[in-house]
């Protein structure tokens, strides 16, 4: 008679589960005073908004400052030389995030490698994609008025201001977002905030197809509660909008900021709001890595939860060196969901921008970690991962409709017309393409891209 097997345990000599919960992460406030520069910050200022932004890292000089001894010369260097010949972004990153880093290992510490890039992590034979563009996306190409992308039917994006938090080296709205660094001169825009706005919800007023909006930028904690109150107000009183996302990393990297008294306030007043209309209000948050979850950023979730957002989801990027494993992946999904509260959504490949390929995977890659993560959450918080395919959109990464892997070429499909396709009678009968990072390529492939550069 066989015996009923215990899990969790396993005999001696017998195989283990390739993942193992529950989790060994404890879900705790790392102590920042172990940061020279932050050694005698009380609770009280950690917790405030106003000195998380008044102490935010906004150059090598005050790293240096924050860190002392905590920062590697070698590495101070080579974030130097990175902002001199390779960032597409500056440097800001707010105390909150700086204390989830590892001091004992920064140079392998992933929430250090996507938000302090050094020139050392980037490839040195192929450090930027010959089909890599600045907004890869097209998301200007296809504004219907200044800042409003109207991509997907029934779907729009709002880029209320250029200004974050926090600037994450792999953004891919590095076209617009941030201060110019000496590689990007970054676009302006050329009307005012309130004209803007404006004629964002006088098109929407306009357009009854669109039923969802995303209210992003930049990040909506940059932009004051008494400007964001309004518009995303203004927005449930147009009748054919029933669901509203306000995007924001901020709820991670300063949850600080969401839980001063005049933001849970506006907040509630638009859950409220949204309640009575019958709309769905969300906010979408970008964590990478398990390690940037914190008490705090679970404290700011059930805030708005209780309010009545509908739901927290979180909306990450496969990145080399930060999440790019199953363990990696399952671990940050089982801390959003067991502490946090947040719903694993989304993971997207890293968009095709300027000097990203060391963060970028393979569409193959990004096939295999799908299959892998699969069986151990529930359905509804099992991520999808996604590849954001230009002048296509979100396609599922089994999706691809033809691949090339010597070449490291996709070939994809799709089923709309966006905003600068209505008139294009050949759209949905197009193969789009997106490309793989080359160094993950057969060395046929690597040849053959060297002959497509020689020749360009």
């Amino acid at each position: 008679m066989q015996s009923t097997p215990i899990w969790g345990k396993a005999e001696a000599g017998s195989a283990q589960q390739p993942f193992t919960y529950p989790l060994r992460r404890e879900f705790v406030e790392p102590d920042w005073r172990r940061i020279p520069g932050y050694k005698d910050v009380t609770q009280a200022e950690w917790e405030n908004s106003v000195w998380q932004r008044k102490n935010t890292v906004k150059n090598l000089k005050e790293l240096k400052a924050t860190l002392g001894a905590l920062l590697p010369d070698d590495l101070a260097e080579s974030l130097e030389r990175d902002q001199r010949e390779r960032a597409t972004m500056s440097i800001l990153v707010p105390p909150q995030m700086l204390n989830t880093m590892n001091f004992q290992d920064l140079w392998s510490d992933p929430v250090r490698r996507y938000m302090l890039p050094a020139f050392a992590d980037r490839l040195t034979d192929w450090p930027n994609h010959p089909k890599a563009s600045r907004d890869s996306l097209h998301e200007q190409d296809m504004w219907v008025v200044e800042g409003l992308t109207h991509r997907y039917p029934t779907k729009v994006l709002a880029e209320m201001l250029p200004t974050c938090p926090q600037y994450c080296g792999h953004c891919t709205r590095m076209d617009l977002v941030g201060n110019d660094v000496p590689q990007v001169s970054k676009h302006k825009f050329s009307i005012g905030p309130k004209e803007r706005y404006e004629q964002m919800l006088e098109y929407l007023r306009r357009t009854p197809t669109v039923r969802d909006v995303v209210v992003s930028g930049g990040d909506i904690a940059n932009l004051p509660i008494q400007q964001l109150e309004p518009f995303v107000s203004s927005l449930m009183d147009i009748p054919n909008i029933r669901d509203i996302r306000l995007a924001s990393k901020g709820l991670m990297a300063i949850p600080q900021h969401f839980l001063q008294d005049s933001v849970l306030q506006g907040m509630e007043r638009l859950a409220k709001k949204a309640i009575e209309r019958g709309v769905d209000l969300a906010l979408h948050t970008h964590v990478n890595n398990a390690a940037q979850l914190t008490p705090l950023v679970g404290k700011a979730v059930r805030k708005l939860l209780d309010m009545g957002f509908r739901d927290v989801r979180n909306q990450g990027v496969l990145l080399r060196g930060v999440n790019d494993s199953a363990q990696q992946l399952l671990d940050l999904c089982f801390t959003l969901l067991d502490h946090a509260k947040i719903l694993p959504y989304y993971f997207y490949m890293c968009d095709m921008i300027p000097n990203s390929e060391h963060w970028r995977v393979s569409v193959a890659q990004a096939q295999k970690l799908q299959h892998d993560i699969m069986g151990y959450m529930p359905g509804f918080a099992t991520p999808r991962i996604v590849c954001d395919v230009p002048f296509v959109g979100k396609r599922w990464v089994h999706q691809v409709a033809e691949y090339d892997r010597e070449r490291g070429i996709s070939y994809w499909t799709k089923n709309y017309r966006t905003g600068i396709e209505l008139n294009d009678a050949d759209a949905l009968n197009r193969k789009y393409e997106y490309f793989d990072p080359i160094d993950s390529l057969p060395e046929a492939g690597q040849a053959w891209w060297r002959e497509q550069t020689k020749a360009a």
